[in-house]
């Protein structure tokens, strides 16, 4: 109750509409790290932008918080099933990597299934799954040994799904139907196999797909209950398709009936993927026009909302009512509010929702201590977020890779070789995402010297450039033109055998002129060898004024 009566007095309706109360910190003493103050918040601040289902260069951003109960219905979890049997067992899964590589040189697939008979390797159905995700790039030979596999008998459930999650990647879609109608053959269960093809639809931005696989279900001999529903539901809202997901519940509703877990669902959409506050409103209040009462998890998710967008009055507010109806808080609760608080330079008001996590039983995580050190070190205060460190490290909980992240924004070039030498006498990195980070950060900063340090230092720490780290830091140099880099790093990444990437197409012809004009016998300006007329062009008539 005291924390909502200081969110009242907080509370600036038109603030909390436009700046923040963090813009309005006193600068702290420079230091080692000192931060640029023209610097963006461009790495954390995707954290409160509306989801986007395209391709970017600079690495994906950790998700603040959890999506509560949704990970009930996710589909099989590859990820977690492979660390399981790396675990159990000790096969020798680089060697036979090795092998099925060699079967690529063969020009038939019989030569090449041939060729894995006589491998003198003995095949049992982990090993074939190991190698398949290994091989998960690369469909064709995946492809080859799941045949393999199936020719020897040595396939489960499981590895027919990684095949067709693998297909549906490659956009293979009639291949991966090919699996599923060989599976109906066999009388096998093909839930879960179907839900993998609905999944990859969506991740193909075909929710149109998506949604026509579900309904022919019915075609397959089966009838989606209530899980294989909320499943579906929670495939589209986590590809971004919370409308499509929300229609399709209420207009199946005589159906499946309206329940709160898959209101649940549709509102872990909007506040959790597309941190869209407005619907989220929305969304809460049809589920009082439908008569369903809230339940923690619903509140969960409308706190986490509300502390993303930095509303602290809304966030306590629910906190408060959540209590008052007998629901009580979970530590991703306590997370939003110790991250809205500190956003709203309430630091020793969060520490007390910390020490009141600790007294109530629930073990603080990395997470919630990160969520502390992130703020602070995009408002530049390092020094309280070094004291939030140290109180981490107090409680037994090690720094992890994003909390390293933290503490790169806005740091100088030497500030940043400390936190890369920190990341490595830890054992947390730095990973290809820290220096995608650094170089973007420098870029934006319009300091490519300082990017070229960096890549420079990459080998230092046995970090191999990939073809986003070239398209971003190629892009850059063009942008502050630099083209004589630029045209150096990119023959680097043709010598070095990296495939293009579709970013770094518009890079193949750079600018000669003196000015950084094209020439007049640029191929894009030719046809079948010969110069072809120009477009009007400010440049070309001054010229021709001249001549």
């Amino acid at each position: 109750m005291r924390l909502l009566c200081l969110a009242r007095r907080l509370y600036n309706p038109r603030r909390l509409a436009s700046k923040h109360i963090i813009g309005s910190i006193a600068p702290q003493p420079p230091s080692l790290f000192a931060p640029k103050p023209e610097l963006k918040r461009h790495f954390f601040g995707a954290f409160r932008q509306p989801f986007v289902r395209t391709c970017h260069t600079t690495p994906a951003k950790p998700p603040f918080f959890s999506s509560g109960n949704s990970t009930c219905y996710e589909i099989i979890n590859f990820d977690n099933y492979v660390d399981t049997l790396r675990e159990k067992s000790q096969l020798d899964v680089s060697q036979f990597v090795g092998i099925i590589q060699k079967a690529n040189d063969f020009g038939s697939g019989d030569e090449a299934m041939l060729f894995l008979d006589e491998c003198c390797v003995k095949p049992n159905k982990d090993l074939v799954f190991l190698v398949i995700w290994e091989l998960r790039d690369q469909w064709k030979l995946a492809y080859l040994l799941f045949k393999w596999g199936e020719k020897c008998k040595c396939l489960e459930e499981n590895t027919w799904c990684l095949m067709i999650w693998i297909l549906g990647n490659h956009g293979k879609f009639s291949t991966a139907w090919s699996l599923i109608r060989d599976l109906l053959q066999m009388s096998t269960n093909i839930q879960e196999a179907v839900l993998v093809m609905i999944d990859r639809y969506a991740a193909a931005n075909n929710a149109g797909k998506a949604i026509q696989t579900f309904q022919i279900m019915e075609k397959f001999s089966m009838s989606p209950d209530q899980r294989i529903l909320l499943t579906f539901l929670n495939t589209l809202c986590k590809h971004g398709f919370i409308e499509e997901a929300e229609e399709f519940m209420f207009i199946n509703k005589k159906l499946f009936p309206l329940e709160i877990d898959g209101f649940n669902i549709i509102l872990n959409g909007w506040c959790n993927i597309m941190v869209d506050v407005f619907e989220a409103k929305r969304i809460w209040r049809e589920m009082s026009k439908c008569c369903i009462e809230p339940n923690g998890t619903s509140y969960t998710h409308m706190i986490s909302c509300f502390s993303k967008v930095r509303n602290l009055f809304d966030s306590l507010r629910l906190y408060d009512e959540m209590q008052k109806r007998g629901w009580v808080p979970s530590l991703e609760v306590y997370n939003s509010l110790i991250y809205v608080l500190t956003c709203e330079n309430c630091v020793k008001e969060a520490l007390k929702i910390l020490d009141k996590v600790k007294h109530i039983g629930l073990r603080p995580d990395s997470s919630t201590y990160n969520l502390m050190i992130r703020p602070l070190c995009e408002s530049s205060k390092l020094g309280e977020a070094r004291s939030i460190l140290a109180l981490m490290e107090e409680d037994n909980i090690s720094p992890t890779i994003e909390t390293y992240h933290a503490f790169l924004a806005g740091a100088s070039l030497e500030g940043t070789i400390e936190v890369l030498n920190s990341m490595k006498r830890a054992e947390v990195g730095p990973n290809r995402d820290t220096f995608l980070l650094i170089l973007d950060s420098f870029l934006k900063l319009k300091q490519p010297e300082n990017a070229l340090k960096i890549w420079a230092e990459m080998k230092q720490y046995e970090v191999v450039p990939q073809s986003a780290h070239y398209s971003l830091l190629v892009g850059g140099l063009v942008e502050s033109r630099l083209f004589s880099q630029a045209r150096e790093l990119y023959s680097e990444m043709k010598s070095g055998g990296i495939l293009d990437d579709p970013g770094l197409l518009k890079f193949l012809e750079l600018p000669t002129g003196p000015r950084g004009q094209r020439d007049v016998r640029d191929p894009k300006h030719t046809k079948k060898g010969k110069p072809s007329k120009h477009p009007v062009h400010r440049v070309i008539r001054s010229e021709k004024g001249r001549r």
